[in-house]
């Protein structure tokens, strides 16, 4: 059992910028370049309204560093 459930992906995002992460530069409406100190840039390639789920999830956190309690 996955301790990830769904979220939208404005959800995420937030929780991303929340701890510690900021938009360095965005491509039309979707593609977010996201950047942290001590963490390589990170893609962020999801619409406001889309559904995250579980899987993808865990994967934005092992590139992240983002943890479920976060959300």
């Amino acid at each position: 059992m996955s301790q990830w459930g769904s979220r939208k992906s404005r959800q995420v995002l937030a929780a991303l910028l929340g701890i510690g992460w900021v938009i360095k530069r965005q491509r039309g409406t979707s593609h977010r370049i996201l950047s942290r100190e001590g963490w390589p840039d990170f893609v962020f390639a999801f619409h406001d309204g889309e559904e995250i789920g579980p899987k993808m999830l865990s994967r934005i956190a092992k590139w992240t560093g983002l943890e479920p309690e976060d959300l």
